[in-house]
């Protein structure tokens, strides 16, 4: 399915879902204005697809400090893409640091030409030239596949329905405390309870496991050093499962080339990456009679 066919889907499951909780709302809450909770909802959700359609690359960035980079601030990573992109022969990404410690990476952008790749401080300490190859492929093959833009909306609307939970949990307490109606109280409690799931079956829904095996496989074509990759995912696995990410938010774990919040309940939610070792293995056959260049 094209890329902004599966936005589109997501977009009117999201407002066909939030339609729903309003109406709900509104027929308890408010009688005769049931309709108030509909459209407030629904309003609500149109915001959150234009945000996340138009900004959502910007948000991501953002959450997670990440930093464009000059050739000069990031030589290592710059002559790796300019290395890796030498093969695929698309417009020229720009790279971006993200000043953490767990070594990991993720590629955002709307399209080919405002592609970023983006990897942490960890990750260029821990990798070798090769390997950072195999991650920097891995990457540029969601570019060129059109993954990341249904990756990061994915991502960012799942992000604001969280954040959304968390405001009807903080409004629930407050109204405990001024003495709200317990029938109020008790639905806030089921709009809390779901709108954390929900968030991570939008992100599964739109976001399909296979897409990693595939960027595994074009990047390590691509390169023709599939076992590069097959190492660096090892180690990067390793490392994550020993100090997950301290920022940003798992509902955009998909967006990383391994799950950074490993040890996290909703990072385990919200997880879409097959198991490392089912990765590395296929890798691993892949090279079997590869000649590496």
């Amino acid at each position: 399915m094209h890329p902004r066919l599966r936005i589109l889907g997501l977009f009117l499951l999201l407002m066909s879902i939030f339609m729903a909780i309003g109406w709900v709302l509104g027929a308890f809450l408010m009688g005769d204005y049931w309709w108030f909770g509909l459209v407030f909802f629904l309003s609500i959700a149109i915001a959150i697809n234009l945000i996340a359609y138009f900004y959502s690359d910007r948000i991501i960035m953002w959450s997670y400090k990440a930093k464009i980079a000059s050739p000069k601030e990031a030589p290592r990573l710059y002559k790796s893409v300019q290395r890796v992109n030498s093969f695929y022969g698309l417009p020229e990404p720009r790279i971006a640091i993200i000043p953490s410690a767990t070594p990991n990476a993720f590629a955002t952008g709307r399209n080919p030409e405002k592609a970023v790749v983006a990897v942490t401080d960890g990750l260029l300490k821990i990798l070798t030239d090769r390997e950072l190859d195999g991650v920097v492929a891995h990457e540029m093959a969601h570019v060129k596949n059109r993954d990341v833009l249904v990756m990061t909306v994915a991502a960012t609307v799942a992000g604001a329905i969280a954040f959304l939970a968390r405001m009807f949990w903080f409004n629930m307490l407050f109204g405990r405390r001024r003495g709200g109606g317990d029938m109020g109280m008790i639905l806030i409690v089921i709009v809390v309870a779901i709108t954390a799931p929900l968030a991570a079956l939008l992100v599964r829904l739109a976001i399909s496991r296979s897409r990693e095996f595939k960027a595994d496989k074009i990047g390590g074509m691509t390169i023709h050093r599939p076992n590069d990759l097959a190492d660096a995912l090892l180690k990067l696995e390793k490392a994550n499962k020993r100090k997950p990410i301290d920022k940003g938010n798992p509902a955009s774990s998909s967006l990383f080339i391994v799950n950074p919040f490993r040890g996290n309940a909703l990072g385990r939610m919200f997880a879409t990456h097959p198991p490392v070792k089912e990765r590395v293995k296929r890798l691993r056959k892949m090279a079997t009679g590869m000649v590496s260049l």
